[in-house]
């Protein structure tokens, strides 16, 4: 079957809160060589999504304007080089932009089938948190077996993937989360202790927990707020990966002296501008070494909501309250 000439899409109509997403009709994306056409039947929402819903974002060049960065659903047509799927195979991609959509133009090289017995929304909950999971904690940070590791909002889609793939992967995990109920989810799926980070000191724990000695990888998304005291949980060459800065970009009063004296390693990276040979590499790196577990049952997506597309401004609401455990998915189809 030929896809329409029209779609229905997520319409921002301007920078600001939820409320200014509006379901709206307009033509299909263009396809790209090297792209593929989807049929989107179900997408994530991410944390990105409502930076940029908000106007703290800014889109790489030629990125959609539409939002959204993940999608799974049917390839119905192929642009001149992509390579690697047929029409009518069942992915799941890491899109550039426009996932908030009936269909979305993604490269082929972000693209993986779904895994075997996943449905629609199990495989939407996995592109944007696998794919930067692997890339910070095991590509960049170099986690290895009989490691210590530590990852910081444990309940996100982001900590309940970390805590899983390091787990998986035969290191000891130890996560942060905001209540009771967010550390008993972490210590379910892997952690060997989660600290409620309102009430405990996660560096007084981790020190205390590792015997002194401090864990060897930490994977963080509040930033400058942390850093200190991320300085002062890690071990002797110690890596300290540094995804997003929710608690502030700049960092105050810290000293730089234990990253010369325990020879620390401190690195960031942002998903969505790399390269396409970079996240082309990434989800290879996925398809041999994390896709088997998916299908194997050994690490799963947690989904905390899934919600009809009609309901898209009730999903950022939940994304910016905090109360989820991980994934929060729309359904199209």
């Amino acid at each position: 079957m030929n896809p329409p000439t029209e779609m229905t899409f997520v319409d921002l109509t301007g920078f600001g809160g939820p409320e200014n997403m509006m379901l709206a009709r307009g033509p299909l994306p263009e396809v790209r060589p090297g792209e593929m056409l989807v049929r989107v039947e179900a997408f994530g929402i991410n944390r990105p999504d409502v930076l940029q819903r908000k106007g703290d974002y800014p889109l790489p060049p030629g990125a959609s304007p539409v939002l959204g960065l993940e999608v799974a659903g049917e390839v119905v047509a192929l642009g001149e080089g992509a390579a690697g799927f047929s029409t009518g195979d069942k992915v799941c991609a890491l899109a550039n932009g426009g996932a908030y959509a009936e269909y979305c133009a993604v490269p082929a090289t972000q693209a993986l089938l779904w895994p075997k017995g996943y449905d629609a929304v199990k495989a939407a909950a996995l592109p944007e948190t696998f794919f930067t999971v692997w890339a910070n904690v095991f590509d960049m940070a170099g986690l290895k077996p009989g490691e210590t590791f530590l990852v910081h909002g444990g309940s996100s889609g982001i900590g309940t993937t970390a805590i899983q793939l390091a787990r998986a992967f035969g290191a000891e995990v130890f996560a942060t989360a905001g209540n009771a109920a967010k550390c008993e989810a972490c210590e379910a799926l892997g952690a060997k202790r989660a600290i409620n980070y309102r009430e405990e000191d996660f560096r007084a724990v981790v020190v205390e927990e590792t015997g002194g000695r401090g864990v060897d990888v930490i994977l963080d998304m509040v930033g400058g707020r942390y850093f200190d005291r991320n300085i002062g949980s890690l071990a002797k060459d110690g890596r300290l990966s540094i995804i997003a800065f929710l608690g502030g970009a700049r960092v105050e009063g810290a000293s730089i002296a234990p990253i010369l004296t325990k020879r620390l390693h401190v690195m960031g990276s942002l998903l969505r501008p790399r390269m396409a040979a970079e996240k082309q590499a990434i989800r290879d790196g996925l398809a041999e070494k994390v896709w088997p577990l998916l299908e194997k049952g050994e690490v799963a997506p947690v989904i905390q909501t899934v919600l009809p597309f009609a309901e898209i401004a009730d999903a950022h609401r939940q994304m910016e309250g905090g109360d989820h455990i991980g994934k929060i998915v729309m359904r199209i189809a």
